[in-house]
């Protein structure tokens, strides 16, 4: 549809989308950067998206049975603060819209989850926004199948670009979606065959909507800026019993001189070029003034969701007692009351009991006595279930005809996984954990960063952990893997060392509430080496003194995982010599860092030599060796010096000299 046919046609429509380029212009022309072609184009889809579809009350945000719409697209930032404005947020201000990209405003460059209510996400790397409405709509299924209709039935929609789709990770995502029907996810593509480079046929010739048909979705097309097309388009999308996908053809930076080309897609700053675009729309008024009727019909829209709202929030009130504080409980992200106690149980039984296990199979242990009673977690593995032991019989298996199974095969896809983990924990209600071999923790790394950026507690159980995987080679044994995963702000790495502290690992992972946790567990098995009962969780500080020195302190031992138990053998040998040896154990360097100085000092003081011992190289270990008292003349590192390679794990251990004999030897050169 052309455009003087739309204002002739559709007025309303029309000065209700034109808000929302005009706010772009504006802003993208006040900070002379940003994207302002997308949300210029998809404009009308929007538009009628939010006016006739989109279930929400702008006066509460965080309604739990909301829509959710989600900017895939992220680029297209102003289009969602626009919206945000318009539909009176009151968080959204004129003034945030105007100090758009700047220091301090909650107008980032790309959405930020936890800048304002009504991002439900972080999307600046494209792909992961459709990813994520993956999760979002998965929640949405076992929640609804848990609690019921009344309380929980609202659908995710998301606007993803070429760009989106043309990520790898977008196949992942949607082949999860297809297979598991979930029909009240509704992508819209915004198909304007442009990208940064030029038009999409220079790098793609991918037919799109044939590749969603194919994966299971329903796929339906519409004129993007016909609203009546649009609206026929999203009624028949929300009676299918699949995914939707709509292909949306629009025109990128509808109505300038740079529609339909590359510099459309980018900051379109020229006064002149403004100007020009905004006669082309009819649109008279100055820069950020939006005229009253047409903010008035936007603030109308926002208030359109508040009945619907006081009648959910009636249904609530309803419910049984019991069951509504359940409901909230697992919103608001609470763990149980009982999983102190849960846990304490184990690490006594282990005491006892003295296990001698692989830390994967520990992980299972603990989840068998977690899973029952906090039935918000939702698991899966990336094809590896047997592997990584991430299945508990309680759970279920999550399919179109089990909506309440709580576990999910999500076949090989270990991007795609944690990003519908993100997606889960974002909607609320779910605690998230996924497995796979920690090597491939590099396929799953974009999604990873995206939870800790955005604060998100998912789990993940990240298995074979190092050389101790043995045969497979070095092709499966993550050697520099912690150190990634350790450099990477507002992550809590853990290396637990037996039982007692993988128990103590998942305490503190279904506790956390702004923090994503990796657990690094060992295929192998491994002595207990807490065999004395001490109902504090000790992992939660960081490090701590697991044996002290007997007679003068002359060296520390500190080591994480497998590597516990050699240093624990090593410790015997030493005190044999009568060299006094304290071994320190460290499954969380991260927690130990917050602790304070004095608590530091205690663990670590100085004077005695240090040597650490980990199945993966030193790089990170200086932090521990060199500062908090240490001297690189009295210190050493036992660890792997490059890749490993495919032998029995104990044969990798003895010639990659990982082992007791080899640390003793390291202690006494320091010493001498």
């Amino acid at each position: 549809m052309e455009i003087q046919e739309l204002r002739e046609k559709h007025p309303e429509h029309w000065n209700m989308a034109c808000a929302i380029r005009t706010l772009t212009l504006d802003a993208v022309a006040a900070a002379n950067s940003g994207h302002s072609g997308m949300p210029m184009g998809m404009a009308d889809v929007a538009t009628v998206l939010f006016k006739n579809h989109l279930k929400f009350d702008a006066s509460a945000p965080k309604w739990a049975d909301r829509d959710r719409f989600i900017l895939s697209a992220g680029h297209g930032s102003m289009l969602i603060y626009s919206l945000l404005h318009l539909t009176g947020s009151a968080d959204m201000t004129l003034d945030q819209v105007k100090n758009f990209r700047q220091w301090g405003a909650i107008t980032a460059g790309h959405p930020e989850y936890g800048h304002v209510d009504g991002v439900e996400t972080t999307t600046g790397p494209l792909g992961q926004g459709i990813a994520n409405a993956v999760g979002f709509a998965l929640a949405e299924e076992v929640q609804r199948a848990t609690f019921g209709r009344k309380l929980v039935d609202h659908m995710t929609y998301v606007i993803a670009g070429d760009g989106c789709l043309m990520e790898g990770i977008s196949q992942e995502a949607i082949g999860i979606a297809g297979k598991h029907q979930l029909s009240k996810l509704i992508v819209l593509w915004d198909d304007n065959g442009i990208t940064i480079d030029g038009k999409v046929e220079l790098s793609d010739v991918t037919d799109q909507k044939a590749r969603f048909k194919a994966s299971g979705w329903q796929v339906l097309e519409c004129d993007g800026h016909d609203p009546e097309d649009i609206d026929r388009a999203l009624t028949a999308a929300k009676k299918g019993k699949k995914p939707t996908m709509i292909a949306c053809k629009t025109h990128i930076a509808l109505g300038s001189s740079a529609q339909d080309t590359s510099k459309g897609h980018g900051a379109l700053t020229d006064a002149t070029l403004i100007a020009d675009t905004r006669a082309v729309y009819g649109w008279e008024n100055g820069a950020f003034d939006i005229p009253k009727g047409v903010k008035d019909a936007w603030e109308s829209v926002g208030s359109k969701g508040a009945a619907a709202h006081a009648e959910w929030q009636t249904r609530l009130e309803a419910m049984g007692e019991g069951r509504r504080k359940e409901f909230l409980r697992i919103q608001s992200g609470e763990p149980h009351r009982r999983l102190p106690n849960l846990i304490r149980q184990i690490k006594k039984d282990a005491s006892e009991n003295a296990p001698k296990m692989a830390t994967r199979k520990a992980s299972e242990a603990v989840l068998k006595a977690i899973n029952p009673v906090m039935k918000e977690t939702f698991g899966g593995s990336a094809d590896l279930t047997g592997s990584n032991n991430t299945l508990t019989d309680d759970m279920g298996v999550h399919s179109p005809e089990n909506r309440k199974g709580r576990y999910m095969y999500y076949g090989i896809r270990e991007h795609g996984m944690a990003a519908a983990m993100n997606g889960m924990a974002l909607h609320g209600g779910t605690r998230a954990y996924g497995g796979t071999f920690m090597c491939f923790t590099d396929y799953a790394r974009g999604a990873m960063r995206l939870s800790a950026l955005m604060g998100v507690p998912v789990t993940y159980v990240m298995t074979h952990d190092s050389i101790g995987l043995g045969e497979d080679g070095p092709t499966h044994q993550p050697v520099e893997h912690l150190s990634m995963l350790r450099a990477t702000p507002n992550t809590h790495v853990f290396r637990p060392a037996d039982l007692v502290e993988t128990a103590e690992a998942w305490e503190c992972a279904m506790s956390s509430t702004k923090t994503p946790h990796v657990l690094a567990l060992s295929r192998q098995n491994l002595p207990l080496v807490r065999s004395k009962h001490i109902p504090k969780n000790m992992s939660s500080f960081g490090a701590y003194v697991l044996a002290e020195a007997e007679g003068k302190r002359q060296a520390i031992l500190m080591a994480t995982g497998s590597e516990v138990s050699i240093a624990m053998e090593a410790r015997e040998l030493l005190q044999a010599e009568g060299i006094g040896t304290r071994v320190v154990s460290m499954p969380c360097w991260e927690l130990f860092a917050e602790q304070d100085e004095a608590y530091r000092k205690r663990v670590l003081p100085g004077g005695s030599a240090r040597v650490a011992i980990e199945a993966g190289v030193r790089h990170g270990w200086d932090q521990w060796l060199l500062g908090e008292r240490g001297r690189e003349a009295r210190s050493g590192f036992i660890g792997m010096p490059g890749f490993g390679a495919s032998a029995p794990a104990e044969t990798l251990y003895e010639k990659f000299g990982i082992t007791a004999e080899a640390t003793v030897a390291k202690v006494k050169a320091l010493l001498a």
